[in-house]
This record gives structure tokens, C-alpha cells and sequence, in this order.
């Protein structure tokens, strides 16, 4: 645990820690609740723009698109409930920075499946197109199946996805610093070339890539992009501690927010960086009510409509890696074991302790007497916040203010429209607090972190 040197929430001279908040747009999985009649397009571009302005007009830090690469399938066939038809991430953020003016715009973008220079020039790009708005959220994958969409379909093994992402990331930057902040420089007659001296060559010779050559953009007005990282295993906690700007964690529970802060935090100082050089940002969802508990009875319906019966077979059938067509969902969980080999999905996260996972999600459903849907409602669920904007509020404060998080990515149920209600009355009481901007003071995705600008190479 990282010890603090502020006085204790509530007594004199303490200064409470600020909230950062973000918005996500689902790209994948069972998020949306499709049959609200007041679910939108996943493509128009109007859904964009209305979640995108909701998010600003909030004063969010940042707007967070998702992505896959392929449809993901379930017994050879792509599941009812998942989103498909996604546009690419990065074109749509382009298009967002001509309708917003201070959110920043992060997109998730592979780095097995694409090669440095170029995606640090499109991620160039759309961060001088919004002046200095624009994160990469950083994403590895060893999956066959979706690199049967590429040249080298499914050539990386698991061990090397973050050899390879790290070295990604450190050229990417290489190849963003190497234009010094005067590079650019009046010609002094019309019609004569010169050639800025403060434009470096790159020479990069590493395992997985070898660049010679300059790079065509100079440095946006925040440096370079954003990094946001989401990987929860060891190896992917170093990553982030060494690499990242933001983690997008999974951790739910004030104390498993509070355990996985405080690692993650603590193994900045082997990478020469200090507590406040990484935020983390749990995704979290939330339910509103005028009462505790109507605001209870929405969160129910909206999990019974993200986990329909088909979808919580579905989920059992990855874990079991066996057809479970045969059960019923409002039933108890099977007597069988999971088939360690099997495997009836595909496109998703293999999972590799199945029997571990089984036995754990067994004793929970044994202990509360859960049905197979009602038991993949529980293990399925993000932290989410359940409540009046009163309560709700005080709850993500608490979160930050006990070094659980540094805020919140907030996934709405629906599209494009499920945000305005979160925005319209719990981000006052919160602006009310002192605990989030009531205007934004920066126009830098970094300013609103509070993330130092990176310094040129020298």
C-alpha cells in the first residue's frame, strides 16, 4: 500500500483528490441492452456525436471507443447480443475532433496486427487534428482466429505479446519525439527548400522490427499521445507500470480496487516514474433512481437484459469449452467438469485454468443458490454504482479518496443516450463536492490527466 502524507478525509488542511472521468462507447461483448426501445445505431455517426458532446458538456477527460478485429463466434456462429458492424476506431475519432472541442478521443488499436510507423502516424494525425486530444489505448492479442484476417494470421506466440507491444510503444514515441519543438521553421524567401535541422533519422534495429527513416509529422501540441493500458496479469501490470499513461483496470470491489492500485503504483519507481505519472481508471457501469430502491430494480432489469438465457449459456460453454445447449439457464450448474481442451468459441479470451474457474463459480453458486443465468450475472459484472446521483456520487468519491482508483471509465447500457442522466445529475453533486472540474482549464488530453508533456529527444 503507498502510504499518503495527506491528513484523513475530513480534517482540517486536507485536500480531497480529484475525479477523472471517461466515457466509453462498447465495441464488443453484451453491454448494450439492444431492446430499449431507445437503443441507437452502433455506426450512424450521430451516436458518436451525441455520446461524445454528452461526455464533454460533463467535462469528461476523455471519450473511449473499443474495437475488434473479427466477429467473434460461438459454435460457428457470431452471438445475437454482441455488437457488430463497428467502424475503425481511429476514423471515427478524426471525425469527433471536428465536433468537440476540449474531449479527449482514445481508441483501442492492436499492436499485433499493425506495424509502428504507420499507426504512429494515424494516432499523429488525429492528435493534431484535435489539437493535442488524442490516446492510444494499447492491445495485444496471440488469437489464430482473428489473425486469419491479416498476412500473418496468428504467428505471434502468447509469450511475445508484450515483448512486442513494448517495443511498439517505445519506437512509437521514438518516431513522435524525433521532430524537435522548432523543427518547423519560416522559409526565408518564397520558393526556397531548406531542411529543418530539428528533424531526427530513425535507426531502430529490434527483435520484432527494423525502421530506417523520418518520420513526416511534427510533435502535436500535448507531445504524443496518451497511452492507456488494460492488461490485468503480472506481465501486463509491469507493462503498464513501465509504459502507460492510463489503466483501464477490471477491479470491482473497494478492496480489490485498493490491492491492485496500490501494485500496480508500487512498481513505478523500478521504472524511474512516480504515482502521479499513471492514473487508473476502472470501467464501472451504474443504475439511477429517484430511490435506493428503484434504482435497485433498474440495475436487475438491465443485468437480466445484458445476460439473456442464450447469453448466459454462452458464457458456460466457454468455460465448460463444450456444448451446453442441453441445460436450462434458470437451472443449476452441471455436475460435468469442463473439457480442458475443448473449445466451442472463438475470437475471445482463452481462458486458461477452466477447472479452477469452474470451481470457484460452483462454491459461489452452491453457497447462494444461483442459477446458471444468475450466477453469470454475478461473475460478469463490472463494479457498478447503484443509487440515487446522491449516493451514487458519494460512492465513486469514496472510491477515489480511499486510493481505489483515480476515477472512472463509465460504460452506459445503452446508445447513444445512456450517459445524459449520470452527466445531468450526479456530475453536479460531484462538481458541488470539489472533487471534479466544474470547467475545463486545459485543452491538452494531458492537461486534463495532469500528465507532463514528454520532452524532445535531444
Amino acid at each position: 500500500m503507498i502510504a499518503s502524507t495527506d491528513p484523513p478525509p475530513g480534517r482540517p488542511g486536507h485536500v480531497p483528490r480529484r475525479i477523472h472521468l471517461a466515457a466509453h462507447f462498447p465495441g464488443v461483448n453484451n453491454t448494450t441492452v439492444w431492446t430499449d426501445p431507445r437503443s441507437g445505431s452502433q455506426i450512424d455517426f450521430a451516436s458518436f456525436q451525441h455520446l461524445a458532446r454528452t461526455a464533454e458538456r460533463g467535462k469528461f477527460d476523455f471519450f473511449f471507443l473499443a474495437e475488434g478485429l473479427r466477429l467473434r463466434e460461438l459454435k460457428g456462429r457470431i452471438h445475437d447480443l454482441d455488437v457488430v458492424g463497428r467502424p475503425e476506431a481511429l476514423t471515427v475519432l478524426a471525425a469527433l475532433a471536428a465536433v468537440t472541442e476540449r474531449l479527449g478521443l482514445a481508441g483501442t488499436v492492436n499492436a499485433t496486427f499493425n506495424e509502428p510507423y504507420e499507426l504512429a502516424r494515424r494516432l499523429a494525425t488525429v492528435d493534431h487534428l484535435s489539437d493535442g486530444r488524442a490516446a492510444w489505448n494499447v492491445v495485444t492479442t496471440s488469437d489464430a482466429f482473428t489473425g486469419e484476417n491479416f498476412r500473418r494470421g496468428g504467428y505471434l506466440d502468447r509469450a511475445d505479446r508484450y515483448t512486442r507491444a513494448a517495443e511498439f510503444v517505445r519506437l512509437a514515441r521514438e518516431l513522435w519525439d524525433s521532430w524537435q519543438p522548432d523543427a518547423i521553421a519560416a522559409n526565408p524567401e518564397p520558393g526556397v527548400f531548406v531542411r529543418p535541422d530539428g528533424i531526427g533519422t530513425i535507426d531502430h534495429q529490434g527483435r520484432h522490427f527494423t525502421i530506417a527513416g523520418q518520420f513526416t509529422l511534427p510533435r502535436s501540441p500535448q507531445g504524443h499521445p496518451v497511452i492507456i493500458q488494460a492488461g490485468d496479469s503480472d506481465e501486463g501490470r509491469e507493462f503498464a507500470a513501465a509504459t502507460a499513461d492510463v489503466v483501464f483496470s477490471r477491479h470491482g470491489t473497494l478492496d480489490e480496487g485498493r490491492a491492485f492500485y496500490a501494485d500496480v503504483k508500487g512498481r513505478l519507481a523500478r521504472h524511474g516514474r512516480e504515482p502521479d505519472d499513471l492514473k487508473i481508471m476502472p470501467a464501472a457501469t451504474f443504475a439511477l433512481g429517484d430511490t435506493e430502491e428503484e434504482a435497485a430494480e433498474n440495475a436487475a432489469e438491465i443485468r437480466r437484459h445484458q445476460v439473456s438465457p442464450q447469453t448466459a449459456i454462452a458464457y458456460l460453454e466457454q468455460v465448460w469449452g463444450r456444448d451446453m445447449s442441453a441445460y436450462d439457464p434458470e437451472g443449476p450448474l452441471p455436475d460435468i467438469e469442463p473439457d480442458t481442451d475443448g473449445e466451442v468459441s472463438q475470437g475471445r479470451v482463452r481462458l486458461d485454468d477452466r477447472l479452477a474457474i469452474a470451481a470457484k463459480w460452483r462454491a459461489l453458486a452452491e453457497e447462494r443458490r444461483l442459477s446458471i443465468r444468475e450466477l453469470v450475472i454475478e461473475v460478469t459484472g463490472r463494479q457498478s454504482f447503484v443509487g440515487t446521483p446522491e449516493t451514487v456520487a458519494g460512492r465513486i468519491d469514496a472510491f477515489v479518496q480511499a486510493a481505489a482508483a483515480d476515477g472512472f471509465i463509465l460504460v452506459p447500457h445503452l446508445t447513444p443516450g445512456g450517459l445524459d442522466d449520470f452527466v445531468d445529475r450526479v456530475v453536479p453533486i460531484l462538481q458541488e463536492r470539489g472533487v471534479f472540474r466544474a470547467e475545463y482549464t486545459g485543452t491538452t488530453l494531458r492537461d486534463h490527466l495532469g500528465l507532463a508533456v514528454p520532452g524532445a529527444a535531444a
